[in-house]
C-alpha cells in the first residue's frame, strides 16, 4: 500500500510532544486521535471535545498510520 498525496496535516517537530507525529503542528498526537476515535465511536461528540478537529485529520492520520505499520518489519529471532 502506498499513498499517492503527502501527510500535509502530520507533523513532526522534534521539540513538540517529544518529536512525535501531530495534527497540524498542534499538541494532539496522531497516537492521541487514534485512542479518541476508539473512545468517541460516533464523531459529532469527537469533534464537540477537540473542535479543532477536521474529518482529513482523521483521514490523515488513519492513512498514516497504516503507512507506518506496513513499513514495520518484525525482527527475526536468531537461533
Amino acid at each position: 500500500m502506498t499513498f499517492d498525496k503527502p501527510f500535509d496535516r502530520i507533523t513532526v517537530e522534534p521539540d513538540k510532544m517529544g518529536g512525535k507525529p501531530c495534527i497540524r503542528g498542534y499538541r494532539f498526537t496522531v497516537q492521541n486521535l487514534l485512542g479518541y476515535l476508539a473512545t468517541y465511536p460516533d464523531r459529532k461528540d469527537l469533534f464537540a471535545n477537540f473542535p479543532f478537529l477536521e474529518e482529513e485529520d482523521i483521514r490523515q492520520a488513519l492513512l498514516f498510520t497504516a503507512d507506518r505499520l506496513n513499513r514495520y518489519k518484525v525482527p527475526r529471532r536468531v537461533a
